[in-house]
C-alpha cells in the first residue's frame, strides 16, 4: 500500500541553493567569522590572567554577541543545506555546497576552540566577569563549561590542523556511510507485485503484519549489507580510529568520558542508569516471551521483534496520523497542538519515503526563522506514528527555548535532555489512548507500541552500547573487519536479549545503518535515548499527580536545558538521578505496562 506522505517546505528560509539571497547570506557568514577573527587576534588574544575583570568583562560579552550572531547564521544555512542532501544524496549541487561550507565554517570551529581555551586561560576571573557584563551574566553557565573542557584541548595548532583534517577523515567517512545507505535498494515482492525499494522502506517491513514478508525482508536486507560491509566497515574503522587518536592526544581517559561530559552527566550517575537497565532484562525477556505466545510462537526471532499486535489491519493515513497527533497532544497542553498544528499547516516535515533519502529519523531547527523541521520515512505504521510525534516533541523544545528569547548558546542541549520532550510526546499519545480504549485490540495494539519501544530504548540501547564500547577498546589495536563487527554486535544483543530472543536470528548488521556510529565528534549517541525514556517516564509521572499545573514548569525546564546540567534541572522536580532509586521507580512504571500486556 502506497501512503502518501509530505514534502517539507524550506522556500522560506532562501529560495534555492544558487539564489542571490542564499549566496549572500554565506558571504555574510564568512564576512562575520572574518571579523571576529580580527577581534580575537587583535583584543582578545592581548588580553589575559594580569588583565583585571572590568578589561575582561566588556571583551568577552562582544565575543558571546558575535558568536551567537554567527552561530545563528551558521544554525540557519547548515540546515538548509541539509534538507537538500538528506532527502536526495544525489543532489550534486547541495553536496558541493555542503563540502564548500564546511570549508567555509573551518575558521570558525578553529576560533571557537581558542575561545574555549582563552577562556579556561581566564577562568578565576569568571567570576568577577559574570557581575559586570549583561551578556557574560546570561552566559555563565556556558563559560563556566568551556573553562572546565579548556583542560581537554591540545594546543592550537594541533586542534586547528585536526579540525582541518576531519574534513577528509571522520567527517568524509561518516558522509560515505550516509550516500551509501541512502541509495541502496532492493528488488523486493509486496503484495504480489516486485518493487524496487529503498533501505528505509524494507528495513521498515519489520512491523508488517504478515510474518513470511518480514522475514523475507530480513534476509534481502542481510544480502544487501553482504554486498556493502566492506565498504562500511572501513567507514566506522576511518571515524572510530580518528576519535581514538583525539581522545588520547586531549586527555580523555577513554571514549565514553568526552560522551559523558557532553551529555552533562557524570559516571556514577551513567553508571547507576545502566546497572538498573541491566537488571531490568528479565521483566523485558517476560515481555518478549509473551509476545512470541501471543504470535503462536516459542520464541522471537528479529523479525519478530516490531510484529504488529492487537488491530494489525489499521493503516494510518498522513491525515489520520496528523489528526491522532494533535489530539492527543491538546490533552497534555493546547499550546504543544497549536504548535504542532502549525509544523503540518506550514509543511515543517518531510515524511515520504524515497530512493536517495537518509532512513531513520530527526528534528533540526532553522535558527534564523525560529523554526524547525522534520525528516522521517512514514509508512502508516503506529511505529511511525510514534516517530512523527517524538521528532515534533524535539521541535516544542526548540519552540521553548525560542519563546523564552534563549539565544543559540543558551541552547546547547546536551543529549540526555535532548530527549526529554521527544520521549514525553510519544508516551502522551499512547498513554492517553490506553487510559480511553474499550477495545482490547487497540489496548494490545498501543501498549505493544510503548512497550517494543520502551524494550528498544532500555534493550537495545544497552546493546548498541556494549558495542561502541568494545569497537572503541579493540581499534585502540587495530583495525576490525566487518565480521569483527558483525561478532561484536551479536555477542552484545545476546548479552542484552538473552533467551528473549532466538539467538540464531539476531541482527549482526545493526552497525551499517545506524548514523550513530559515524560521527567522530559525537560518540555513544545511545545512552542517552535510554536517559530520555526513563526521565520523561519520572516526569510523566510528576505530570499525572500536579496535572494542569506542571505544564508551565515543564516548559521552563525545555527552555532552559542548555543551561545546567542534568542533575541540577532534575532536582528542580525533586529527582535525583544519582541514585538507582530514580531509575528503578521509572523502569518499575514500564513493568507495570509489561505486567498489564503480559495478561491481555
Amino acid at each position: 500500500m502506497t501512503i502518501s506522505a509530505p514534502h517539507w517546505d524550506l522556500t522560506n528560509v532562501y529560495p534555492s541553493l544558487e539564489s542571490k539571497e542564499f549566496k549572500a547570506a554565506v558571504e555574510d557568514y564568512k564576512k562575520q567569522v572574518a571579523s571576529f577573527g580580527k577581534f580575537f587576534k587583535n583584543k582578545l588574544s592581548k588580553a589575559g590572567p594580569k588583565s583585571k575583570a572590568r578589561e575582561l568583562a566588556p571583551l568577552i560579552g562582544e565575543a558571546i554577541d558575535r558568536i551567537n550572531k554567527i552561530q545563528t547564521l551558521s544554525s540557519t544555512i547548515f540546515p538548509y543545506i541539509y534538507s537538500f542532501v538528506t532527502t536526495n544524496s544525489r543532489d550534486k549541487v547541495a553536496m558541493k555546497t555542503l563540502s564548500e561550507m564546511e570549508q567555509a565554517s573551518l575558521p570558525m570551529s578553529q576560533l571557537f576552540t581558542q575561545f574555549t581555551a582563552w577562556v579556561g586561560v581566564n577562568a578565576q576571573k569568571l567570576g568577577d566577569v559574570v557581575k559586570l557584563n549583561p551578556s557574560a551574566k546570561a552566559h555563565a553557565f556556558m563559560l563556566k563549561e568551556s573553562a572546565q573542557q579548556s583542560k581537554y584541548l591540545m594546543s592550537e595548532i594541533e586542534e586547528q590542523l585536526a579540525a582541518e583534517m576531519s574534513l577528509s577523515g571522520g567527517n568524509a567517512f561518516g558522509k560515505l556511510q550516509g550516500s551509501v545507505v541512502s541509495q541502496m535498494s532492493v528488488e523486493f515482492e509486496l503484495d504480489g507485485k516486485v518493487e524496487k525499494m529503498p533501505m528505509p522502506a524494507l528495513i521498515n517491513l519489520r512491523s508488517h503484519p504478515d510474518e513470511a514478508t518480514r522475514r523475507r525482508g530480513y534476509e534481502a536486507e542481510n544480502i544487501a549489507w553482504e554486498g556493502v560491509k566492506e565498504t562500511l566497515a572501513a567507514c566506522l574503522n576511518g571515524v572510530k580510529g580518528e576519535t581514538v587518536v583525539l581522545n588520547k592526544r586531549r586527555g580523555r581517559k577513554d571514549a565514553v568520558h568526552s560522551a559523558i561530559d557532553a551529555a552533562r552527566l557524570d559516571r556514577k550517575t551513567l553508571e547507576a542508569m545502566l546497572e538498573a537497565m541491566k537488571d531490568s532484562f528479565p521483566m523485558f525477556r517476560k515481555y518478549f516471551k509473551s509476545k512470541a505466545k501471543k504470535i503462536g510462537k516459542k520464541q522471537l526471532a528479529w523479525w519478530d521483534i516490531f510484529a504488529p499486535l492487537g488491530k494489525t489491519d489499521k493503516v494510518y493515513s498522513y491525515e489520520e496520523a496528523r489528526d491522532f497527533i494533535l489530539e492527543n497532544f491538546e490533552k497534555f497542553s493546547p499550546d504543544l497542538s497549536m504548535f504542532a498544528k502549525r509544523a503540518f499547516d506550514e509543511n515543517w516535515i518531510d515524511a515520504e519515503q524515497r530512493e536517495g533519502k537518509r532512513g531513520g529519523a530527526f528534528c533540526t531547527e532553522v535558527q534564523g526563522l525560529k523554526e524547525s523541521r522534520i525528516l522521517c520515512n512514514f509508512d502508516g505504521s503506529f511505529d511511525q506514528v510514534s516517530t512523527l510525534a517524538h521528532e515534533l516533541g524535539h521541535a516544542f523544545h526548540n519552540e521553548c527555548a525560542y519563546q523564552a528569547n534563549k539565544t543559540v548558546l543558551q541552547q546547547l542541549t546536551p543529549m540526555t535532555l535532548a530527549e526529554t520532550a521527544s520521549t514525553m510526546c510519544e508516551t502522551i499519545i499512547t498513554e492517553a489512548v490506553l487510559a480511553t480504549t474499550k477495545d482490547p485490540q487497540e489496548e494490545l495494539a498501543v501498549l505493544e507500541a510503548q512497550i517494543q519501544g520502551a524494550g528498544q530504548v532500555v534493550v537495545d540501547i544497552y546493546s548498541r552500547f556494549l558495542f561502541e564500547k568494545e569497537v572503541f577498546e579493540r581499534r585502540e589495536q587495530s583495525e576490525l573487519s566487518a565480521d569483527d563487527f558483525n561478532d561484536i554486535m551479536e555477542r552484545a544483543q545476546k548479552a542484552t536479549y538473552g533467551n528473549g530472543i532466538d539467538e540464531k536470528y539476531l541482527q549482526k548488521f545493526m552497525w551499517t545503518w545506524k548514523p550513530h556510529y559515524y560521527s567522530s565528534g559525537l560518540s555513544f549517541y545511545n545512552f542517552p535515548y535510554a536517559f530520555g525514556l526513563l526521565f520523561a517516564t519520572g516526569l510523566y509521572a510528576i505530570y499525572q499527580q500536579r496535572g494542569e499545573a506542571f505544564v508551565q514548569d515543564y516548559k521552563n525546564l525545555l527552555a532552559s536545558t542548555g543551561e545546567e546540567s542534568a542533575a541540577k534541572l532534575a532536582k528542580r522536580f525533586g529527582i535525583d538521578i544519582t541514585t538507582r532509586k530514580f531509575w528503578d521507580d521509572s523502569l518499575a512504571i514500564i513493568g507495570k505496562r509489561i505486567d498489564r500486556f503480559c495478561k491481555l
